[in-house]
């Protein structure tokens, strides 16, 4: 099994944290390729910060998906994911975000989980995204850090003490039968707060890689209809040649009923 795994923000650093959590979560025999959005921003905090990591996910997205096989799945390794769900309807193959993959996680493990980010601003995005999810009722609660971030590489080591206690408070004060450490940048950190909080500690970075391994050999086929079935053919402009390319496929591979590569239409 081969896993494209994409990180939507710009920092290196924090794809180095997803690179070596991936590789621990993944199962034996399966194959990581892992890639930094092309353009955006440090990290993502924002609905419209969402926005622009969306195009860059779906640019790479676009470069491996144009022939079958090349890659069996996609993990989008940011918590809110980016783009998601609108990114299902672009390939063949399975794209899981690590919210989702989370949220399912937690709720498999107990009845109401608490999700730790690393700042207030993006709490707002990570209701909206729980709420999507159907699972607002689930919710225990969104605990941050407030202080300002010295680096978003170095949060984990910064914030360790910090995000623990929040970690603690959601459980004895919200409720939280599960913790979800939130954002590829405590990728990891899971591992070194199990057994200190008391209830199930969920990493999104894990989560992504077993759910997106789960989902891939579960081979249900690909969306031809309904609501995530390829976008309809029309004129388009200013597209990237692998954009214009990964839609052309799933439009023709839509008519045809078939998963082989067609030859582009060049873009307007």
């Amino acid at each position: 099994m081969k896993l494209l795994v994409i990180n939507p923000n710009i920092s290196d650093d924090v794809t180095a944290l997803i690179e070596s959590e991936a590789s621990r979560s993944a199962s034996a025999g399966t194959e990581l390729v892992v890639r930094t959005a092309g353009h955006g921003v440090e990290y993502i905090e924002t609905r419209f910060e969402s926005l622009i990591a969306a195009g860059a996910v779906a640019e790479i997205i676009a470069e491996y998906t144009q022939v079958p096989g090349l890659i069996d799945g996609v993990v989008v390794a940011a918590f809110g994911d980016p783009g998601m769900p609108a990114l299902k309807e672009l390939a063949d193959v399975p794209i899981i975000g690590i919210t989702e993959a989370a949220l399912c996680a937690a709720a498999l493990q107990g009845h109401r989980f608490s999700i730790i980010a690393i700042s207030d601003r993006i709490r707002p995005w990570y209701l909206d995204c729980v709420e999507r999810f159907g699972l607002g009722g689930r919710l225990a609660s969104i605990r941050s850090i407030n202080e300002s971030l010295n680096g978003i590489g170095s949060v984990q080591q910064d914030f360790k003490e910090t995000l623990l206690a929040l970690s603690r408070q959601a459980v004895a004060e919200d409720g939280a039968d599960v913790v979800i450490l939130a954002g590829a940048p405590l990728a990891g950190l899971a591992r070194e707060l199990r057994g200190q909080i008391g209830v199930p500690v969920v990493d999104g970075i894990a989560a992504g890689i077993r759910m997106a391994e789960a989902v891939v050999a579960l081979d249900s086929g690909p969306h031809r209809a309904g609501a995530f079935a390829p976008p309809p053919a029309k004129d388009r402009r200013g597209l990237t040649k692998a954009l214009d390319a990964a839609l052309t496929t799933a439009q023709n591979a839509a008519r045809s009923g078939s998963l082989q590569p067609v030859t582009p239409v060049p873009a307007n």
